[in-house]
């Protein structure tokens, strides 16, 4: 729950430190009386049974509830198997467009003539012009006025200044090229350009006569020569770096100036190959602004106008004379006045004419596999180039005239070639442009000409030479093409003779090389030309031609013999020919096969419907023909050029299928004008005639359920009454019915679907390979056959069984089998279930099931691996139950009686639907038993595939995953369904389903919900802990205690140990397999679901409330959305309260779709948990618009927004669908036997449901549920269900501290009814009141997010409660809750000092220490406090203070136990946990005489008892093994084991001794590895610390923690305590003197170790073992008589200081009290010895370790044998041995330090000799000089060591010489007497 975070204040440490003015630690003068109570619920206790109540809560529950269970949680597109794509419709094919337009010449300074433009893009990479040609001009009506003579009028349509120009294959090396030119005139293009060059408009005053006469000479030219003219200049301009300037310019907004950029790739794709779609991806002309470029303008060189010199240029632009101002833009969605490339005006039409658009045609740079889907009939001529070079003639000015002749007469010039700008639509004849003074020009010209549709023999290019004389004369000479050769359009590079003589007669008849003539050069080919057709008439495929020819030739009244190229075919060998044609269908290109797909699948299927009568005899031609098919399917499918969609169908062919394919009609119905048939409806060639679209794709899954599948004529069912649906499976009638529309189809003749049903029935070989392998297509094409067949009968006369024939039905049953007895049926299966899904559509459904028998059947009985299997038969399934009459199908029969024994052909029955279910057992209806299977067919089929996937293995569950997928979908399907809306029929449905409800409850151990919440949260709801903390309660020592209601931890831990089982299911699919539980629970009669429960099993029962505890866990509101929602917004505190008030005062889910329902809002109290939202949450795009962003980072508000509400909602609406079933359970109870075990369980449910985030629309039904409880069977809950009721009290107190007034309300009203229900009993009211009591200090103790003012609301509401009851005015229940809730209070009042010491941990837990020290007397809370100490020191990863506060709350629990009973194998009482910690002596209990353990409530809880006690201990041994104290684990263990082995319990002493084996091998690995703590001496003086005033601590720190690290932490928190520069740190330990420190504000800080006797040390050998149980520790103070801390060797002193604290360490806490303090001093010759001593260990060590290390050793040895380390041995030797000391106190002294050294030099000698075994080579002479160092320095020694002080020799007592040989026992020294 989002609230504003409380400014922090400084604490006043004195103020709450200071306790003299406090009673009890307890207490608090806080008048909760002077609180306003928060609003009561009304009518808590006004009710006048508990019948009434129940009732009164299931119409609130009932009310704002969202009708559709999957709008919340709808079920993903992606692998939606029953969806078949809709195919894009046939359209024009289109590249990605951009628009030009043209807008001036700029920077030609003058303007003295007309110039004109062509426009046209080139693709450098591929040498390739890739569009034709664009004509413009953009010259004024004076320059127009010059060439009047030479227009007769001008079009519109040439007009035009902008060209829109597709590229379907973008790339960098895309030019646009802009050649220009002008009228002929004398002289070079140089010469004619040089004006333009010189002459400037600014100095126009001074050549304005060259201008004038520049002008008038122009005017002459356009005057006499204005048809011809002569190039000019060029400008190029590259595609791709014009969009990218623009965007570069401006990135962010990409949409163009009318809109969005819409240069997206339209229409079909063009190839599937990934080579291309690479390339594509890259070069997306979309998105871009419109950009306004200025192109350099370049002169034009007359001996380079070709293609193959303009490739050449575009690599290097020669020097500008002009330039060329252009803007390039991507096409708007619409462009009015748009002229199609045949100058067809395109939709929208301008009204307003302006001036016109023209689409420029795309010549693509590589094949496009697109079907012409319009008319096109146009040809391109490129002359190429003349060579005159070897004629002596004056011909130098040459052009060519041409024209398309249909005849030899001048008249019969068409006029069909396209005009060029500013002049007519269309012309007779074209000039090409003059190269002056040139006899072998090169053209660049495109003469574009519209084809007649039928071209013939007369039809031909006329070409005319001219030299054009600039001085009124011309020459001509000429030349011709014919269109046709052999009847094909001729196309390709020509080279033509030119013949001098007048053309002969008839010359159009023949080729330029035959006629005989004058010919120029000797017949020579002078001239060069091209001509490329772009044409959906002429094929341009000798394969095609042929059999369209043949096939013209059958259907028409040919004469024979007819001529087929350049061969003539006589009758008799026709059909050898065609069927020639027919088989090398498969050898013509793709591309020209692809263009003409629909019109030879046409054919083809007319050469299968009808046999040909050729000379005389029929010739059936219906095989070779479909064996024709079938390999242009194979064809099609195996290029790698063409897409298929997701279900491996070619999109071609499914476009055909669906959008073009009508029966053939084999009485010519090109010919036909009847009103029957099809040509009455012309339109339905492009009708949908498979499945009917839906509206958006995005609803396919349901719309399949909705609307018909077959012929649009058939009108889909709307009445009830309507035949096909409630009569299913149709009447039987008595008689057949041949009534048939129209009057076309002749009944006797075959019918398409028959004669193709055949043929599949026959083939063979690798054409019946083919046609299985691709068996979709066929299946498709049967089904369009039959529904258009279907559409032509009289559907009213006609019997559904009878519209098709038997022996079609039997090839249709043949088909199947063929099918299934396939080795690649996997292939085929889900083809096949769509063509059963069609049938039921069409044909008998009785027939259609009986082929499903067969087919599963058969299925069952292959050798397939069984996961394969139910995969097949689920995906086959799937697609069968999406059919739109399922539902119809499966709730057909409402009694066996009416069943059929199994699936057959049509059953009369006109019953209707109902579910009763008064005359059956119950619980049958929740089996899946054989009956069900036989009433409901296919549900009983889908469901059998269900149970058998979740029972068996399969890798990574992808079975199970499918099932669940497929019954998911279905739900959807009707959940979504308006059909299904009403709740009678939803009730209807959810019967239908019951029996997945028993395999639900079955499949419990699979469902995965180890991601959810159920795991890691404290029974507060508190904060979840760090991931690599332990949470010191809650988990294993619940299970200990009291085991676990459902088992759901156990199975869950036993599954994260061994690993997930194969068949568990995912996180994901359980989620859905949940889901339909829930649907099914939610929209089933709830008598029915009460009856089943009332008669069910107690196992089963309890399987069912486990399952209802996963479905909570699963569907949990998890926080992260509404996180991230904060984390967008959070950027002030202003715009979270504005969040809170948004989600407080908001409605419903969805959006605007909660408003219908008029939903309450789910609120949400997260209790500031960071549980992560499930992964990858699937939402149908279509159903929900926020999913399709959803894994965005930059999600807006208003998304974040929407996601944050469906999720909650979906939570809200599961969970109260959950609370439904419970109070179903419930309401039965007391008809049931295990009544108790029933409401207990129930009650685990909902206290689960209380620990999840939960909505305040929840909660108040969940409250509401729970008093109903309480009030029904309040006795028994208090009395048999003591811990939950202890776990009912700390969620209830828990919400009484939220944020939100209706929760807080709703929690008050309960908790009052607790007290009020259990005060009929004393013992019951006694143990609720120390529950209360202890969900509290648990509650304040473990929760950071408590707020107290809250609470303290909460508790004056609850005794405004206790007031205002008028019942209970009279018992003394008032004045206990008043008491109650001052404890409470009080308890609350501690709260608030330890919020303030958040951020001071060791303050923190000396408070909480002291709470609960206060508690001495009261065990229950003691133990409470002592689990939140362990929690806050978990939390900060203290594992060994954790653990001992969980030993002492043992030794506490073992203190009652033994006062209860006494058995030997439980520990007595807190004495035997000393061996652990001597500081668990303090949790000895007070007398028995004070407190009674099981009476008043007190040591009720579920901690005190032998399982708690294990518990406690085991946890506490595993967070003594994180802390690394492992011998502490076996001593914990020492207590365990007796307990566990009087119980016998086998399997714990197992898992109990693996640990001990652990911790023992870890000792062994990590012995002196460990790092164990570091001690700090702490003290504190200053008025401001308050009672820390002159105290001092001992801290424990982390295992290497420096100085400067615990002093900048408290030194930091101390200045936030008193403002900065107010704390003065001192960090030595020198004495303190209090007179000289600063009095308000001084911290001392400094470093200690343990310190241990040396008797002590006899014990303490391990590591471990100075490391624990610690209570002295000791620190040195260097100092000299001067004063100061430093100074010389005989002068200096040290001061050793004793610390000892109160307890021993490890402790409860991590900073105890010093008590006592202790110091000696060491005299300079002590402290050198000590130091010697020192030195001479370090020598030791590093000499005789394992593994010795040369770096370290080396290190000790220079600082030992090294003569100039100052202060060194050499000098202390020197000091202090030099001489014997004056004073005889200081002869043993100096004895010891002369013994020290011997030692020293002894150990140097070993070093030494130890490191020349491990230096290096390098390393000789460093190794020499030490020895000599060591030499010296032991000559040096030498004279010291050897002076021995006599007097110490010398015997005490005088010996009595008795024998000669003996000496004196005490002294081994002989005296001077006795040698002598």
């Amino acid at each position: 729950m989002f609230s504003p975070i409380p400014q922090e204040k400084s604490p006043s440490l004195a103020e709450l430190c200071d306790d003299t003015a406090r009673t009890t630690l307890t207490s608090s003068d806080f008048n909760l009386r002077a609180l306003q109570p928060d609003r009561r619920v009304e009518n808590l206790l006004r009710f006048s049974s508990p019948e009434e109540l129940d009732r009164f809560n299931l119409e609130a529950r009932s009310s704002n509830r969202y009708g559709e269970l999957f709008g919340l949680y709808p079920p993903t597109d992606e692998d939606a198997v029953a969806i078949r794509p809709i195919p894009d419709c046939p359209k024009e094919h289109f590249g990605q467009r951009i628009l030009v337009k043209c807008f001036s010449f700029y920077r030609f300074d003058i303007e003295i003539e007309p110039l004109f433009a062509t426009m046209a893009l080139y693709d450098l990479k591929e040498k390739k012009k890739i569009s034709e040609n664009f004509h413009f001009d953009i010259n004024t009506d004076q320059m127009k006025g010059f060439l009047r003579a030479h227009t007769p009028h001008t079009d519109a349509s040439t007009l035009a200044r902008s060209a829109i120009f597709s590229i379907s294959y973008p790339s960098p090396d895309i030019y646009l090229v802009i050649k220009i030119e002008k009228v002929l005139q004398q002289g070079e293009i140089g010469d004619c350009a040089e004006p333009y060059m010189v002459l400037k408009e600014s100095d126009a005053a001074k050549n304005r006569e060259k201008l004038e006469k520049l002008k008038n000479q122009a005017e002459g030219f356009c005057q006499r020569l204005g048809r011809y003219r002569m190039p000019f200049a060029f400008a190029t301009v590259n595609i791709m770096s014009a969009i990218n300037s623009t965007l570069e310019r401006d990135t962010s907004d990409t949409d163009s100036i009318n809109g969005k950029g819409t240069m997206e790739k339209k229409g079909l794709p063009r190839r599937n190959s990934d080579r291309f779609s690479m390339m594509e991806d890259n070069y997306i002309l979309s998105g871009f602004k419109p950009a306004l470029t200025v192109y350099c303008v370049c002169r034009q060189e007359g001996e380079r106008l070709s293609d193959e010199d303009l490739f050449k240029f575009l690599a290097d632009i020669k020097r500008s004379s002009g330039y060329l101002k252009l803007e390039v833009s991507p096409v708007p969605e619409t462009v009015p006045g748009c002229l199609s490339p045949e100058l067809i005006p395109v939709k929208p039409v301008s009204e307003k004419n302006p001036r016109p658009v023209k689409e420029v045609l795309e010549f693509p740079s590589s094949e496009v596999y697109v079907p012409h889907n319009i008319y096109r009939n146009l040809l391109y001529v490129y002359p190429l180039r003349l060579n005159l070079t070897n004629r002596l003639t004056s011909a130098r000015n040459i052009t060519v005239k041409i024209q398309f002749m249909s005849g030899e007469d001048p008249s019969c010039a068409m006029p069909v070639i396209f005009g060029k700008s500013s002049g007519p639509e269309f012309l007779r004849e074209v000039y090409t442009p003059v190269t002056y003074h040139n006899r072998s020009p090169d053209f660049y010209d495109e003469i574009k000409i519209c084809l007649p549709a039928r071209l013939t023999e007369k039809h031909h290019l006329l070409l005319t030479f001219y030299h054009i004389s600039c001085q009124q004369k011309q020459n001509q000479t000429g030349s011709w093409l014919p269109m046709l050769n052999n009847d094909r359009l001729q196309t390709g590079q020509q080279c033509l003779p030119i013949i001098l003589d007048k053309l002969p007669v008839n010359y159009s008849l023949h080729s330029p090389e035959v006629p005989p003539a004058k010919w120029m050069e000797n017949h020579k080919g002078l001239f060069n030309l091209e001509l490329q057709a772009v044409s959906s008439v002429q094929t341009q495929d000798s394969h095609l031609e042929r059999f369209f020819t043949l096939c013209h030739a059958l259907e028409g009244k040919t004469m024979f013999p007819i001529r087929v190229g350049d061969e003539k075919i006589s009758e008799n060998m026709f059909e050898h020919e065609l069927k020639l044609s027919i088989i090398s269908l498969s050898s013509s290109g793709l591309e020209p096969l692809v263009l003409f797909l629909h019109q030879v699948l046409d054919k083809l299927f007319r050469l299968i419907m009808q046999p040909m009568v050729i000379a005389g005899q029929t010739a059936n031609l219906a095989q070779i023909a479909f064996e024709s098919v079938v390999s242009v399917v194979n064809s099609l499918h195996n290029s790698q050029e063409l897409a298929k969609d997701h279900q491996g169908r070619n999109c071609l062919l499914a476009t055909y299928l669906y959008f073009v394919f009508r029966l053939p009609d084999t009485q010519h119905e090109i010919h036909t004008t009847g009103t029957g048939g099809l040509m009455a409806h012309p339109e339905s060639r492009y009708s949908t005639l498979t499945r009917a679209t839906a509206t958006t794709v995005g609803f396919m899954l349901l719309q399949s359920r909705i609307r018909s599948s077959s012929n649009p004529d058939i009108p889909a069912p709307q009445s009830p009454d309507d035949t096909e649906v409630t009569n299913i499976l149709g009447k039987v009638h008595t008689h057949k019915c041949n009534v048939i529309r129209g009057s076309h189809i002749n009944t006797q003749s075959s019918l398409f679907h028959e004669e193709l049903a055949l043929q599949m029935v026959v083939s063979t070989g690798v054409c019946r390979e083919y046609v299985y392998k691709y068996a979709w297509f066929f299946f498709e094409l049967l089904v369009k056959s039959m529904s258009q067949h279907v559409s032509q009968l009289d559907k009213k006369a006609v019997p559904r069984r009878n519209r098709f024939s038997d022996r079609f039905k039997d090839d249709i049953t043949t088909i199947v089998n063929v099918v299934t007895e396939l080795e690649q049926a996997e292939k085929v299966n889900i083809s096949l279930a769509f063509f059963l899904y069609d049938l039921m559509s069409l044909m008998d459904r009785g027939f259609v099931f009986q082929l499903v028998k067969n087919y599963c059947n058969q299925m069952a009985a292959k050798s397939v691996n069984i996961s394969t299997l139910i995969s097949m038969r689920l995906e086959f399934l799937r697609v069968l139950c999406s059919h739109e009459h399922y539902l119809n199908l499966s709730l057909f029969f409402s009694s066996p009686a009416s069943a059929p024994a199994s699936p057959s052909l049509s059953t009369s029955s006109q019953n209707s639907s109902s579910c009763s279910f008064q005359d059956n057992k119950i619980a049958a209806m929740f089996d899946l038993s054989q009956d069900f299977k036989q009433r409901h067919y296919l549900t009983g089929l889908l469901l059998t595939e269900l149970s058998t996937a979740l029972d068996m293995e399969s890798e990574g569950g992808r079975v199970q995953q499918k099932a669940i997928s497929a019954t998911y979908s279905l739900l959807c399907a009707h959940d979504l369904d308006q059909r299904c809306s009403r709740p009678e029929v939803k009730a209807k449905i959810a019967a239908l389903y019951l029996p997945l409800v028993g395999i639900i409850i079955d499949s419990i151990n699979y469902l995965d919900f180890t991601g959810t919440a159920l795991h890691n949260k404290g029974k507060s709801g508190g904060p979840e802990e760090d991931p690599d903390s332990i949470t010191p309660i809650n988990q294993s020592v619940a299970m200990a205690i009291a085991g676990n209601p459902f088992n759901t931890l156990a199975r869950n831990a036993l599954v994260s140990v061994a690993g997930k089982t194969t068949n568990m299911l995912t996180a994901e699919t359980s989620r859905n397999l949940l889901m339909c539980f829930l649907w099914i629970i939610k929209n089933a009669d709830q008598n029915l679901v009460q009856r089943w429960t009332v008669d069910m099993p107690s196992s089963q029962l309890n399987r069912l409330l486990e399952l209802l505890t996963i479905c909570i866990s699963c569907f949990e509101y998890r926080v992260k959305t509404l996180q991230s929602l904060t984390q967008a917004l959070q950027k002030s505190q202003q715009a979270k309260a504005r969040l809170e008030e948004a989600l407080l005062g908001g409605i419903g889910a969805r959006g605007q779709m909660m408003k219908r329902v008029g939903g309450e809002l789910c609120v949400y109290v997260c209790n500031d948990r960071t549980l992560g939202q499930r992964e990858n949450l699937r939402w149908r795009k279509d159903l929900t618009q926020w999913r399709q962003t959803n894994d965005r980072q930059d999600k807006s508000k208003a998304e974040l927004d929407q996601e944050a509400i469906i999720s909650g909602n979906l939570a809200t609406e599961t969970n109260l669908i959950v609370l439904d079933l419970l109070e179903m359970i419930v309401q039965a109870v007391p008809l049931a036997d295990c009544k108790d075990n029933v409401v207990g369980g129930v009650l685990r449910v909902l206290l689960h449901s209380l620990t999840c985030n939960q909505s305040s629309t929840f909660l108040s039904h969940c409250f509401s549920t729970l008093r109903a409880l309480i009030v029904k069977f309040g006795e028994l809950l208090f009395e048999e269900e003591a811990e939950q009721c202890a776990d009912l009290c700390q969620k209830v107190l828990h919400y009484c501290s939220s944020c939100v007034d209706g929760n807080r309300s709703q929690a008050c009203a309960t908790l009052y009814l607790i007290m009020r229900y259990s005060y009929s009993s004393a013992s019951n009211f006694s143990r609720v009141k120390m529950q209360v009591t202890m969900s509290l200090a648990s509650l304040v103790g473990k929760s950071s997010d408590i707020h107290e003012e809250h609470l303290r609301r909460s508790f004056r509401t609850i005794l405004a409660y206790a007031e205002e009851d008028t019942e209970m005015q009279s018992t003394q229940l008032p004045s206990q809750v008043d008491e109650l809730l001052r404890n409470l209070n009080s308890i609350l009042s501690d709260t608030v000092k330890m919020k303030e010491f958040q951020k001071d941990p060791e303050m923190l837990m000396d408070l909480m220490y002291r709470i609960a020290k206060g508690y001495q007397t009261s065990p229950d809370l003691r133990l409470t406090w002592l689990q939140n100490m362990a929690e806050k020191h978990s939390s900060r990863k203290c594992f060994t203070e954790s653990a001992m506060c969980l030993v002492h709350a043992a030794a506490l629990v073992a203190e009652y136990l033994s006062m209860l009973e006494d058995h030997k194998y439980l520990p007595v009482g807190s004495v035997t946990f000393q061996n652990i910690s001597p500081n668990v002596l303090e949790e000895s209990a007070v007398s028995d005489d004070i407190l009674s353990p099981d009476e008043d409530g007190v040591c009720s809880g579920r901690y005190f008892t032998e399982n708690g006690l294990v518990g406690l201990l085991e946890q506490a041994a595993e967070l003594f093994s994180n802390g690394g104290l492992y011998e502490a684990v076996n001593e914990v263990y020492k207590v365990i084991v007796p307990i566990l082995e009087a119980h016998r319990d086998f399997r714990k002493l197992t898992s109990t001794h693996d640990k001990l084996q652990r911790a023992f091998e870890n000792i062994i690995q990590k012995g002196h590895k460990r790092m164990f703590g570091t001690y700090f001496r702490v003290g504190f003086y200053g008025s401001k610390f308050g009672d820390l005033d002159e105290q001092e601590f001992i801290y424990k720190e982390p295992g290497i923690t420096h100085l400067p690290e615990i002093s900048h932490r408290l030194e930091n928190f101390y200045s936030q305590c008193f403002g900065d520069e107010v704390l003065e740190m001192i960090k030595d330990s020198t004495p303190v003197d209090r007179k000289k420190l600063n009095p308000n504000k001084v911290l001392l800080i400094n470093m200690t170790c343990p310190f241990f006797d040396d008797y002590e040390m006899k014990d303490r050998l391990t590591n471990f073992e100075k490391n624990f149980n610690l209570r002295r520790f000791m620190y040195t103070t260097p100092f000299t008589k001067s004063g100061r801390p430093r100074g010389e060797l005989n002068e200096q002193y040290k001061r050793k200081t004793i610390l000892t604290t109160m307890h021993a360490f490890p402790y409860i806490k991590t900073r105890i009290n010093v008590i006592q303090k202790e110091e000696f001093d060491l005299t300079p010759i002590e402290v050198a010895i000590e130091d010697m001593q020192k030195k001479t260990r370090e020598l030791a060590e590093a000499t005789h370790r394992e593994k010795p290390d040369a770096v370290m050793l080396q290190m000790v040895l220079q600082g030992s044998v090294t003569a100039t380390v100052n202060q060194g041995p050499l000098e202390v030797a020197q000091v202090f041995l030099n001489e014997i000391p004056a004073d005889p106190k200081l002869f043993r002294h100096h004895n010891k330090l002369r013994l020290c050294f011997k030692e020293f030099i002894l150990r140097c000698g070993e070093a030494v000799e130890k490191n020349k075994q491990l230096i290096t080579p390098d390393q000789k002479e460093y190794q020499q000089e030490m020895k000599k160092n060591y030499n010296k320095l032991r000559e040096n020694l030498r004279p010291m060591l050897e002076r021995k002080i006599p007097e110490l020799y010398k015997p005490i007592i005088k010996p009595r010489i008795e024998n000669r040989d003996s000496f004196k026992r005490h002294s081994l020294r002989r005296t001077q007497d006795e040698n002598s």
